[in-house]
């Protein structure tokens, strides 16, 4: 099994199958790449307050930008006419909505962007016929996905132009939350069609914890999105203690208490803190854990990289709360969570094996 094992994970020559396998793997990441890029710039949005300054939905002739005086005027008497205008931001002047619509406008663009970039190579390479056939129900599976997500994106700005000031956060965390899982169903994918390695978990319980490092992530994805949805992080600006204690009052006060988990600033915030810590805990005892059983594999070194990654991350979050959310640390919040989320699907995805590996074996 071992000579098996050596011979097929190096062979001499890439065979047609592996050199489709590296084009695909590689489109596959670029889509990543401006997924990732997507999820920075809608953070921006939403820490510019600029989610709602296109007040249309325009699939196809919303990739042009006004292009004159007049159509600048039109958009921002559009503007004009929500509530946010009204109530927030009235006697803004047009070239303060410029900057806010920029943002926005750039967010879409770069959503339309993934779609292309994700159809057309898809297109090329299923009518060429360099996808394996169980590789096909995945690939259109996250294309509806992209589908679902245009509907959710226009759902959430939706919600805060007639009665509301800002989008809801119930939709926002939705929106965030779904982005975040097509962005690790393309890198489950590709890093599936990386070359087979053999190298075992360290223990049965390994892919187990891994998923679990991978849910808490998501999770803490999710929260992120309803503190973001709720201003939270401008609130209870102090770390280790919020509001003067370990455990503040007031955690329960809405009724029915479970409003107080999506609708409380201070219960948002809080549990959100203790989603961190949790997945700081895990993520450490497991690297502990891979160092101790498997020490000098890649399953122990990836299990080490992710705990620093996590450390980094809750550092930033940190920060960031410490300094009431400036732009920059905000951004680099949410660019950390993504990278996190990037880095927990390969390790879940190497413990469980690449698709070649299966292919290999049978051939």
């Amino acid at each position: 099994m071992n000579t098996l094992a050596s011979s097929v994970a190096a062979p001499s020559e890439a065979s047609p199958r592996d050199r489709d396998r590296s084009a695909i793997r590689a489109w596959l990441y670029t889509v990543a790449l401006v997924i990732f890029a997507l999820i920075v710039v809608g953070g921006a949005t939403r820490l510019t307050e600029s989610g709602l300054s296109i007040t249309e939905w325009k699939p196809i002739h919303g990739v042009v930008p006004p292009l004159s005086v007049e159509e600048w005027q039109e958009e921002f008497d559009l503007y004009r006419q929500i509530p946010q205008y009204q109530q927030i931001n009235r006697g803004m002047s047009l070239d303060e909505f410029k900057t806010i619509y920029w943002w926005e406008w750039a967010h879409r663009f770069l959503a339309r962007g993934v779609g292309i970039v994700f159809a057309i190579p898809l297109a090329f390479f299923w009518l060429t016929g360099r996808i394996e056939p169980f590789l096909k129900p995945r690939l259109l599976g996250i294309l509806a996905l992209g589908a679902l997500q245009g509907g959710i994106g226009w759902w959430m700005v939706a919600s805060g132009l007639s009665v509301r000031t800002d989008v809801s956060q119930y939709r926002l965390a939705m929106h965030l939350t779904l982005a975040c899982v097509i962005f690790a169903a393309i890198i489950w994918v590709a890093r599936g069609l990386a070359r087979p390695r053999f190298d075992a978990p360290p223990s049965r319980g390994s892919i187990g914890v891994a998923g679990l490092i991978l849910f808490l992530t998501f999770v803490q994805i999710y929260l992120g999105g309803l503190v973001a949805g709720l201003n939270a992080g401008l609130t209870f600006n102090t770390w280790p203690l919020m509001d003067g204690a370990w455990v503040p009052s007031g955690l329960l006060n809405m009724q029915p208490a479970w409003r107080n988990f999506f609708e409380n600033v201070m219960t948002v915030q809080f549990v959100h803190r203790v989603g961190a810590y949790t997945l700081f805990a895990v993520v450490a005892l497991h690297a502990v854990a891979s160092l101790v059983l498997a020490p000098g594999t890649r399953h122990a070194k990836v299990a080490v990289v992710l705990f620093f990654l996590v450390l980094a991350q809750a550092l930033i979050g940190i920060v960031t709360l410490l300094l009431a959310v400036p732009i920059g640390w905000g951004l680099a919040h949410q660019a950390g969570g993504v990278v996190v989320l990037a880095m927990a699907v390969v390790h879940l995805r190497s413990l469980k094996g690449e698709y070649p590996e299966r292919a290999y074996l049978a051939q």
